[in-house]
């Protein structure tokens, strides 16, 4: 009886034996261990424990990696992009302080001819605001678009000097949109010599002031950064037209993906946007620069 427990005892200890010693002779030479061989290795001390006790065999380790759970990311909610840019900035009463405590993402274009411009651009780019030149232009329907501003009566060198003129009148200026010029901007003469004398790195916003306008077409050619005005805010100065307006916006970027509306800052305007930016925010509409959009 005792030889037979010492034989099976013996028979159990050679295959620990052996794999004690394989793991060491690896250990000591730094070497890592294959699958295949670790496998093999396990299984002859299985079949040395099932040998040594019959009828008793010990589950086999598995080899196969469990299935990883599925992780789904968390997707934010983006309803789609939205530009707002206040025009006709840089004169004495205007609500500053009221705009830029609004949000930082909105973008401010400025007049170039106005009584407070480079003041505004200093204060507003300081505060993180991107800073647009709005480049006064003749209009149709006999409008004074302001001192300086592009006729199509100019001669092509006058246009471009009085272009770069305006753009350097306004500090920070990353773009440049147009004041009134409905007359102006449907004139390809016209528009191309003010997008030739814009600074390179400077964008063209269109806004659309008339039905005709080439300006955004004439931009791409000439391989100008660009993009055009979908709504206004307030043509109508009334709280119940702006919130329409507003939600107009929201319902073209929706659809879109990216729309660009303009404003100016009456306290109406400035009153419904502090209302609804907060409401848009929610809905997952975000904020963003001219300078992110144009193509």
């Amino acid at each position: 009886m005792r030889s037979s427990f010492r034989t099976i005892a013996i028979l159990a200890a050679i295959p620990i034996a052996g794999l004690a010693a394989f793991f060491l002779w690896q250990w000591i030479h730094g070497g890592e261990l294959p699958e295949e061989t670790y496998r093999e290795a396990v299984e002859s001390v299985d079949v040395g424990r099932a040998s040594a006790r019959p009828g008793r065999a010990e589950a086999r380790p598995t080899f196969a990696a469990a299935p990883l759970p599925k992780v789904t990311p968390k997707k934010r909610s983006r309803a789609g992009d939205i530009v707002l840019i206040i025009d006709d900035l840089g004169f004495d009463g205007q609500p500053l302080d009221r705009l830029m405590a609004l949000d930082p993402n909105i973008n401010a274009s400025i007049l170039p001819n106005g009584t407070r411009t480079a003041e505004f651009a200093r204060k507003l780019h300081a505060r993180g605001f991107e800073i647009l030149c709005h480049l006064p232009m003749e209009p149709r329907g006999g409008e004074a678009p302001g001192r300086n501003a592009i006729l199509t009566s100019m001669t092509d060198e006058e246009i471009a000097r009085l272009t770069r003129q305006n753009i350097e009148a306004v500090p920070y200026a990353r773009g440049v949109n147009n004041h009134m010029g409905s007359r102006a901007t449907s004139d390809r003469r016209v528009m191309t010599s003010v997008l030739r004398a814009m600074p390179e790195q400077l964008y063209f916003i269109d806004s659309r002031t008339a039905s005709g306008s080439v300006a955004e077409d004439v931009a791409r050619e000439l391989n100008v950064p660009t993009a055009a005005r979908h709504v206004f805010l307030d043509d109508v100065a009334t709280e119940q037209a702006v919130r329409q307006q507003v939600r107009e916006l929201a319902g073209a970027a929706r659809k879109r993906g990216v729309a660009i509306g303009i404003g100016h800052p009456y306290p109406v305007t400035l009153r419904v946007l502090a209302e609804e930016l907060p409401e848009l925010r929610a809905q997952g509409f975000r904020l963003v620069r001219a300078s992110e959009v144009v193509r």
